[in-house]
């Protein structure tokens, strides 16, 4: 069964125990990887599980004990090989475009190369040329900035989603709103990087609306992906953490605090579309066809995904 993707960029392997997804062998084959997280701008990105690095002095409790160092990469190029489909999806559809792809291949007898990881670094992957299919984004911001590779008449609004404040298991405060973050017992919350990640765009953007971001913001811990920022949550490295609805389903060791219901968080929109000049066209215009089918919303559902209200 199942999808395989041949050679995105090499990811940390002690890091990818840790946060996960990571490449997953089946039979002695590839079925997927993650492409490296790419910091945003100005900030560190991509700090160490076991502990995380804060200002010492008027806290003693701190004890630094690692600082993963940021990944910094260069683009690779996803290769598929001849026939398979090439398609790069948001880090947090890891799970769902795992099982999407191996119903498409179950239907189509065509494979799929899955590269998964935050949407901004697929996005300037795809910029750099990677020979991509059809993109699945996070967020409009990135898909926008892929828009010149874009084939024309195929960018749809595929998925919606909602925030969560989630917590490990060990932390017992409450929330009766998502404003009492700023009073909560929290000193280090775990976000997507909000300079770049789109998971923590749309957490910084849902808590500039509530008046409470310039409280907040000194505890942030932005990571290099919302899959990141989760695995924090689950080692208890942090104290809490903003993730996606969909990201918890499969969480360990974690609490869910607060769901932001969706008409009154930001709005998390998926687009996905077929790329120029990827190297399977036809298939691609097919693929993203299947993508907006009753099969493959069934399982959106079912992983907890919205449709795009009509």
């Amino acid at each position: 069964m199942g999808s395989i993707l041949r050679g995105p960029a090499a990811f940390d392997s002690a890091r990818a125990t840790e946060a996960g997804p990571h490449r997953r062998d089946v039979g002695g084959r590839v079925r997927h990887a993650t492409a490296n997280p790419t910091p945003g701008a100005g900030r560190p990105v991509g700090v160490g599980l076991r502990a995380l690095s804060t200002v010492e002095g008027s806290r003693p409790w701190v004890r630094v004990v690692a600082l993963f160092a940021v990944l910094v990469c260069v683009p690779t190029v996803v290769h598929g090989q001849a026939g398979e489909v090439v398609v790069s999806a948001a880090s947090s559809l890891t799970d769902v475009m795992q099982q999407v792809a191996d119903a498409w291949e179950a239907r189509t007898a065509q494979r799929v190369a899955l590269n998964t990881g935050p949407s901004n670094t697929l996005a300037r992957q795809i910029a750099a040329g990677a020979p991509v299919d059809v993109f699945l984004s996070a967020d409009e911001a990135q898909m926008d900035r892929v828009a010149s590779a874009i084939a024309p008449g195929s960018r749809v609004d595929l998925l919606r989603n909602q925030l969560a404040i989630v917590a490990p298991v060990d932390r017992p405060f409450t929330l009766g709103s998502a404003r009492d973050l700023a009073t909560a017992p929290i000193r280090r919350l775990a976000l997507g990087d909000p300079a770049a990640v789109p998971a923590g765009v749309y957490a910084r953007r849902y808590l500039e609306g509530l008046g409470i971001w310039r409280a907040i913001e000194p505890r942030v811990v932005p990571m290099g992906s919302v899959r990141l920022a989760l695995a924090a949550v689950e080692q208890g490295a942090v104290d809490a953490g903003i993730v996606y609805v969909t990201d918890i389903r499969r969480a360990e060791r974690v609490r869910t605090v607060l769901v932001v219901p969706a008409d009154r968080g930001p709005r998390i929109v998926y687009p996905a579309a077929a790329l120029r000049g990827g190297p399977n066209p036809d298939a691609a215009r097919r693929f993203l066809t299947f993508l907006q089918s009753p099969e493959a919303a069934a399982i959106f559902i079912d992983e907890g995904f919205l449709l795009p209200r009509p």
